[in-house]
């Protein structure tokens, strides 16, 4: 057991404190993420996305020579059923709770109704109903639209709302929140291979979530067309905090979420906090100690090929209720806020160019624990041909295995006061297909993580001839007991 310091202060977690406890996509290699958690009536849920690079190399703009696992030519082939899993501490057991239906798509085929649950909420704004797990979905283009499932008892989850929050032609919903007794969402992602852009940058409402009765509460982009989808939202203070996606760099609303509606907001951060592109995209926000923390990203995993931008790791902000800024990861600039320089002394990516985006937060013991997405694994796939020459001469000097052997997996890094931070793992909780850290979640029990890898159920070796199973493929949950 860590004692706290002199101080009271809980020291913060290792990597040496956390133990696995789901592995190889519990069981299913093609549970690729981990894609959202939640602590619900005692029990850990996690929800998944499925067979994340065969659906890729089907519908998005992604070059690679070889892909990394098998990709058959129409993905819906395989079981790509979207699950949620719970896992009970007290007998150390997952059991499998929920498995997407399938559906006829408008092309007169059968389907999952979802492909990943890419978010996770206890909703406990009424006094008239019981707290209830709210669940974002990822839906197929050819499906009807993303849904909000809910359950009251963990284990039945019905859908809340018609396809498409309100019917809109959109494929998903990422991100759900509850301030002042409501629940706020928007959609996420479009057909035609557009999970993360929405072209409905809209905060909708609900203060009845259970009987699907959302409105929209913001005018479009708030005025700002540029501003392609609302990514992430966060609650702190009186305020609603949203990030966007924009290609001339993310935007930061805020709103007090009362009064006539459309609501009032205020603009807190333009142009990626005036890095501009590069910061193409808020992927996180967390209040810690009196502040926002905001992590960036690029799309595609930091380097988004179908708009030119990138590659190029991502920053941290700290934004004040006051409106001031600090910049604690990134690059020193003069911005009209004066000139900023990384307080952590830590450049994009802390230090590591790989690291496409700061992608979630959590707040456990008193510390602020940051996970990325690290690229770095797909060196020996991808297809460079298309890269930025100057980019393409540094990389191609790299050998693969070498960076798969000693600097692939995702980065965990903690803080206590924001500005000075340190590494809890570098290298995936020791997986190097652990790409990416998806999910975190406080609990009474300890902290759980939980990560993207899409590297299974088989993968090609690098420079092998034939697919081989990969037992360190399939999505991974780790956790840390509260003694820990």
């Amino acid at each position: 057991m860590k004692a706290a310091n002199r101080l009271g202060v809980h020291p913060g977690l290792d990597q040496r404190d956390f133990r696995l406890i789901a592995s190889g996509g519990f069981g299913d290699g093609l549970n690729a993420y981990a894609h959202s958690m939640a602590w619900f009536r005692g029990h850990l849920y996690v929800g998944t996305t499925r067979g994340n690079f065969p659906f890729m190399k089907a519908r998005l703009p992604i070059g690679m020579d070889i892909w990394p696992v098998e990709c058959p030519e129409d993905p819906y082939s395989l079981d790509m059923g979207a699950e949620i899993w719970r896992y009970s501490v007290a007998d150390d057991e997952w059991t499998r709770v929920y498995k997407s239906p399938t559906i006829i798509g408008s092309h007169g085929k059968p389907i999952p109704r979802e492909l990943g649950l890419r978010g996770m909420l206890v909703y406990d704004g009424r006094a008239d109903q019981p707290p209830a797990l709210f669940v974002s979905t990822w839906s197929p283009a050819r499906g009807p639209g993303p849904l909000l499932l809910r359950s009251e008892d963990g284990r039945t989850f019905t859908p809340t709302c018609e396809p498409g929050l309100v019917g809109l032609p959109v494929t998903t919903i990422r991100t759900v929140v509850q301030f002042k007794g409501r629940l706020f969402t928007t959609p996420a992602g479009s057909r035609g291979g557009n999970p993360n852009v929405s072209a409905h940058s809209v905060v909708y409402e609900s203060a009845d979530p259970a009987n699907g009765e959302w409105e929209p509460v913001s005018d479009f982009g708030f005025g700002d067309p540029g501003n392609k989808t609302i990514f992430e939202m966060a609650a702190f203070g009186d305020h609603l905090y949203v990030g966007t996606f924009n290609l001339e760099g993310f935007q930061v609303w805020r709103s007090t979420m009362e009064g006539s509606k459309p609501y009032r907001f205020e603009r807190m951060l333009e142009r990626g906090a005036h890095r501009g592109p590069l910061n193409q995209c808020v992927l996180s926000m967390y209040p810690f100690k009196g502040a926002l923390y905001i992590g960036s990203g690029i799309q595609g995993g930091g380097v988004d090929t179908q708009n030119r931008i990138g590659p190029a790791p991502p920053e941290m902000i700290r934004l004040h209720p006051d409106g001031r800024w600090d910049l604690l990861v990134g690059e020193a600039r003069d911005t009209p806020d004066g000139h900023k320089a990384p307080l952590s002394g830590y450049l994009p990516g802390f230090d590591n160019f790989f690291n496409g985006y700061f992608w979630r937060m959590v707040e456990h013991d008193g510390w602020l624990y940051m996970g990325t997405f690290d690229w770095s694994c797909v060196l020996g796939y991808a297809n460079r041909r298309r890269w930025p020459p100057a980019f393409a001469g540094v990389i191609n000097h790299l050998e693969p295995q070498n960076i798969l052997d000693n600097q692939s997996g995702f980065d965990l890094y903690r803080s206590f006061d924001g500005d000075n931070w340190v590494p809890v793992t570098t290298q995936g909780m020791g997986n190097p297909y652990n790409m990416g850290l998806r999910t975190l979640v406080s609990t009474p029990r300890g902290l759980f993580i939980g990560t993207a890898n899409p590297f299974g159920p088989k993968i090609m070796p690098l420079n092998g001839n034939r697919y081989v199973p990969n037992p360190r493929g399939g999505c991974e949950v780790h956790f840390a007991a509260a003694d820990a």
